[in-house]
């Protein structure tokens, strides 16, 4: 490291009044450096690594000192040119995103950081051997100037004694309460899509009455107000929800609740102790970046975005109770172990021995010694598949035969995350979204929030609990854990293997015959349950987002009119649709309801089946029901959708006061019925995710949206889902074909 003081820093101002400008490279120069730096770890890198040592050092010490002087000036306020300025912000964004030194540097380190981070900072700093990481501390703006180039909207303000990960916390607004002119307006606009005349009408009556002067309403609105007002409550939906959406609701979590992430393969880890050896360690990476609280806020819009879920995403549970389940959280400092599961049979695995982290090569040994001492046992984790209140009693008689039993589960709850080693080997897409979503109920723990699932091939996935947690935090993990190891940002190949290392301690139960049969009711209740689900997984390979831009239209919104003309074709009418969308831009924020349906995409779907209808009234109506739909989830993102409000207000009624006529109305009920539950994620690690259909006659429809494609994951009750995927093919196609016309190329004069 560099010692630098303060008479140096002020020679060196005055001898570099004007700082040369660093030099450029061409572009085969660029690569012929890209390559030698690449092929050395940074931290082994040397000067005389090239034949031109001295005279490339020289010129990276000539950078190194540019930089020096450029935070010299900007610190002490002096005039800057408009390059000097730029050159610093770039400079310092790059640092904020630097990985530590110890890694190589990808193709893909230099298109996120390139040209900035590779000419002055990373280069210099490994061919003189220093720690770019090390040197971040002093090139970073002072917090004040950082934050204004930032963007950061006024009044958010840092809690630095929360750590970085909280740090924006208690400056986030709160949830808002709309006006209830706001949600009439909205509501009455949404279930006009859905009802006849008559219908709407008898609505609008119920609807006029709740919000007028004298309505109750009002009385309601004053009561929801005030407990969003009220100190005890950061968001005033938060309790609520979380209790009458998870924690009381008693069908079963598999397949109704939990969702998966299937991951993309990893070549390099075809043996799935080594791949189950890699995504530990990037999860422990994660995992300590949470625990210490370093872990960066996401931003949306520059804005800093609710992190209170992601305290809920290791070392937590979800405990079976009546009438309603618990959360419990466990001090990760005591508990530091892994959840191993294998032939049923679950392993407590140490990460931190004699107070050092297990590194990759010993994680691998762990789980080779899993692989050779395991034998199958009963399917106690298919307990955790049943309904809700059964669970809750079966679990009492687990406890009660045997006191060992409350210790063991005790094991399981605290345990930072859990690695499920299955005996499966799906290959295709559908196949392995079968074994991520449910698998054959053993070999999991459907209460734990976090499971990695490793397959005989090694392929790979996630299954997550909902009950604390969006999917946002857990897709920020998996993409994270999977970037890491793409990219090796992390040290996967450490050889060190100590030879204390204790093996892994089984976790046993002792079964009552009672129990056993607990066991053989769950694993029919479970199969009895999926067997009623049929999935398909479509890729649609014709366009993805890439074009969608060019159409000028919002992906996410072009997808959801996929999806609705799809429903049209299939049923000949479109029907109420939920669409994800997230509120964490306030304190515990978690969702809001997106209703995907409006007059504009009903007409949109009705024009594209009309045989009258012109390719030009078709594209028309598209982008109005685009444009409707973007204006929804963008007013529902900012907490002015009508679903939770209503749910506010009505759960405010006392004992013994009539309910409204607005929640009477059937129109109430059945607009708020969702035929099609969906919601999108994108990543280049994943090759799908997914989730079930929340009513009998409904569908669940995730999708992806790459550049170049779309993928769907369909799930029902045998509703038909290969005709779905058929469906959905076609209205791709047949939308692409209206909109061709707004971005072919017009001949030449």
């Amino acid at each position: 490291m560099l010692a630098v003081s303060e008479m140096q820093f002020s020679q060196w101002h005055e001898d570099l009044s004007t700082p040369p400008g660093p030099p450029s490279y061409a572009t085969d120069d660029q690569n012929k450096l890209l390559d030698r730096l690449g092929s050395v770890m940074v931290n082994e890198r040397s000067v005389s690594a090239n034949a031109d040592a001295a005279a490339e050092v020289e010129r990276l010490r000539n950078l190194l000192l540019f930089c020096i002087c450029i935070d010299y000036r900007c610190r002490h306020d002096l005039a800057l040119s408009a390059a000097d300025k730029q050159h610093f912000i770039e400079m310092s964004q790059a640092l904020d995103i630097l990985p530590s030194s110890n890694t190589k540097m990808s193709y893909l380190d230099r298109e996120e950081l390139a040209p900035y981070f590779w000419m002055f900072l990373h280069e210099p700093c490994a061919a003189l051997n220093i720690s770019s990481s090390s040197l971040a501390t002093s090139f970073r703006m002072a917090p004040q100037q950082k934050r204004k180039q930032s963007g950061l909207p006024e009044g958010y303000k840092e809690d630095a004694s929360k750590g970085a990960m909280l740090r924006f916390e208690d400056s986030l607004p709160r949830l808002p309460v709309p006006t209830l002119e706001e949600t009439a307006k909205r509501y009455l606009k949404s279930v006009h899509a859905l009802t006849s005349d008559t219908e709407y009408q008898r609505t609008k009556k119920a609807v006029d009455e709740f919000i007028s002067p004298n309505g109750v309403g009002a009385t309601l609105q004053k009561r929801l107000q005030a407990r969003r007002e009220d100190p005890k409550h950061n968001n005033w939906i938060y309790e609520w929800w979380n209790d009458t959406a998870y924690l009381t609701y008693r069908d079963p979590v598999v397949p109704y609740v939990s969702y998966f992430y299937s991951h993309r393969d990893d070549r390099k880890r075809r043996d799935p102790v080594k791949r189950a050896a890699a995504i530990s360690t990037a999860v422990l990476d994660f995992a300590k970046q949470v625990n210490e609280g370093t872990l960066e806020p996401e931003l949306m819009r520059k804005m800093p975005m609710a992190m209170e879920q992601c305290q809920w995403l290791f070392n937590c549970c979800r405990l079976p109770l009546k009438p309603a389940d618990a959360p419990i959280k466990y001090d990760y400092t005591k508990h530091q172990h892994i959840l191993v599961i294998r032939k049923n049979s679950f392993y407590k695995l140490p990460y931190v021995v004699n107070g050092k982290q297990l590194n990759t090569t010993e994680l691998e040994e762990q789980f080779r010694r899993i692989y050779k001492s395991a034998e199958k046992g009963p399917a106690v984790g298919t307990m955790t598949a049943e309904n809700r209140d059964t669970w809750t009693e079966m679990r009492k008689r687990l406890i009660s035969s045997n006191p060992s039993n409350e210790a063991a589960l005790e094991a399981i709850q605290a345990a930072s995350f859990v690695v499920c080693l299955d005996d499966a080997a799906p290959v295709t897409l559908t196949e392995r979204a079968h074994q991520y979503w449910h698998g054959d109920g053993s070999n999991r723990w459907f209460d734990k929030p976090l499971q990695f699932i490793i397959n005989e091939n090694g392929t790979s996935g996630f299954m997550g609990e909902h009950s604390m947690m969006d999917g946002t935090p857990t897709h920020r993990l998996n993409d994270y854990v999977n970037m890491v190891i793409f990219n090796n940002k992390l040290d996967f190949d450490n050889p060190e293997l100590r030879s204390e290392l204790p093996p892994p301690t089984p976790i046993r139960f002792h079964l009552s015959k009672e129990n056993v049969a607990d066991i053989a009711t769950a694993t029919a209740f479970h199969t009895k349950q999926i067997a009623q689900h049929e999935l398909r997984v479509e890729a649609y390979q014709g366009y993805g987002k890439g074009m969608m831009k060019k159409f000028k239209c919002s992906p996410d919104a072009y997808v959801q009119m996929i999806i609705q003309l799809a429903y049209y074709k299939f049923y000949g009418k479109n029907r109420p649709t939920y669409e994800s969308a997230a509120t964490r831009k306030f304190q515990q924020g978690r969702t809001e309801t997106c209703r995907s349906v409006s007059d504009e995409s009903v007409a949109f779907c009705t024009a594209m089946q009309s045989p009258s209808a012109s390719p030009e009234e078709c594209r028309e109506k598209f982008l109005q029901a685009v444009s409707a739909h973007v204006e929804y989830i963008s007013a529902a993102g900012d907490g002015k959708g009508v679903d939770r409000h209503l749910f506010g207000l009505k759960k405010l009624l006392k004992e013994g006061e009539e309910l409204p006529e607005i929640f009477k109305d059937p129109s109430y009920a059945y607009s708020s019925t969702w035929f099609i539950s969906s919601s999108q994620l994108s990543s280049e690690y994943y090759n799908g995710y997914g989730w079930s259909q929340v009513v009998d006659d409904g569908w669940g429809i995730a999708y992806m949206i790459n550049e170049n494609s779309v993928q769907f994951n369909i799930v029902s009750k045998h509703l038909g889902c290969e005709r779905m995927a058929f469906y959905l093919n076609e209205a791709a196609g047949d939308i692409r074909d209206i909109m061709m016309a707004t971005v072919e190329n017009k001949p030449k004069l």
